[in-house]
């Protein structure tokens, strides 16, 4: 016996496709996430103002990292607490409301770990800010 006999691969016979069937297609429906977590995600608008380079992607990155930093640390609570760091801000002390003084906190420590994390890459942002509008 040589070698090409020894290695040699045996003939398949060919295989016959068979002809497509009339079954019905199968319907995938997609995941159901939730209305009230796609209404939390579209409820503001981020928009990063006076940056110098605003066709950039690096800004498009950078507010979608501050959105994702914002909502992380505020969760569906993001226009609450914007509304009560609002109204603490431009109230007297003797209208403040220890719930909201709570909630505008967060917020201010949210937005400024979200500032950071938006900013990081994007260089030189001393008068660049991060405008948070409801929908």
């Amino acid at each position: 016996m040589n070698q090409s006999e020894l290695f040699s691969t045996p003939q398949l016979p060919p295989v016959q496709q068979a002809a497509p069937s009339r079954a019905k297609p199968i319907r995938v429906t997609p995941p159901d996430f939730g209305a009230e977590d796609f209404a939390v995600q579209n409820s503001y608008t981020v928009r990063l103002a006076d940056y110098p380079h605003e066709g950039a992607d690096a800004v498009k990155v950078a507010m979608q990292r501050f959105r994702l930093e914002l909502d992380r640390h505020l969760g569906g609570d993001v226009l609450r607490a914007m509304r009560a760091y609002q109204n603490v801000t431009e109230s007297s002390q003797g209208e403040l409301v220890k719930d909201e003084v709570i909630l505008a906190t967060r917020w201010a420590k949210a937005y400024d770990a979200a500032r950071v994390a938006g900013c990081r890459d994007l260089g030189d942002t001393l008068e660049a800010y991060f405008e948070v509008r409801p929908i």
